[in-house]
């Protein structure tokens, strides 16, 4: 591994920790909490004043919703695979393994870290719940919301698709990052820190290790050559 690449590494794992920290350290965490409460009771209040924007939030965090933001994802990854030859298929399938074996791995150290705290509609008191408002059952409540595990999931694959696609597809992964981890907020099931904080401090100590040396490449290129099926590489 090139010296360039190591010391990037460790920039971002430095960022990361000093992310973290930032929040984790001060009182209260700081002045964190202050833009978390802000941006908590802007979208509180419109939905009381706005029975339309209640309906939004209320539908994007339907349970059945997460089959939107799989689409959307799932979508990005079939354009790049109908450009594929065979071969580069069975590469991408391998990718893609890699990439949810990745997610469940950091989701589950994520977890590990010394914090639990609950979603802001928990935390507030005489606070509104969309699902109240609405009728509608949805997500919009957690007894332990950090790190955010939802947005932490669309983020690994922004950040996969950077790696092995570009960064045109990293701004189209960054775009469903944006889409489908902002309703979350909005309805109170996490703080904005929950994702900015939480889910991004991880994916930066965690995630460059991973992508930024030859480990990712290592797994991606066995399971390209193990799993059963046509066009395996000759030996």
């Amino acid at each position: 591994m090139r010296a360039s690449r190591l010391i990037t590494i460790l920039l971002l794992n430095a960022l990361g920790v000093m992310l973290f920290l930032s929040w984790y350290l001060p009182p209260d965490h700081g002045f964190w909490f202050a833009i978390d409460k802000g941006i908590f009771f802007g979208f509180n209040d419109q939905m009381v004043d706005h029975h339309g924007f209640a309906l939004l939030v209320a539908i994007t965090n339907f349970r059945g919703f997460d089959a939107v933001s799989l689409l959307a994802m799932g979508l990005l990854y079939l354009w790049f695979w109908r450009r594929e030859t065979p071969e580069g298929r069975r590469r991408m399938l391998a990718i893609g393994i890699t990439m949810l074996l990745t997610a469940v791995i950091l989701n589950q150290l994520g977890h590990l870290l010394p914090v639990k705290h609950s979603s802001p509609t928990l935390f507030f008191e005489n606070v509104h719940r969309v699902s109240e408002l609405t009728g509608i059952p949805a997500k919009d409540a957690s007894k332990d919301s950090f790190p955010g595990d939802h947005g932490m999931m669309l983020i690994i694959f922004a950040c996969f698709m950077w790696r092995y696609f570009g960064f045109r597809a990293f701004l189209v992964g960054m775009a469903i990052v944006v889409i489908f981890a902002l309703p979350r907020i909005m309805a109170g099931a996490h703080w904005f820190t929950d994702i900015a904080v939480g889910s991004l401090s991880v994916i930066l100590v965690g995630l460059s290790w991973w992508l930024l040396t030859p480990a990712s490449d290592k797994l991606v290129n066995w399971l390209f050559r193990s799993l059963p099926g046509k066009y395996k590489p000759r030996a």
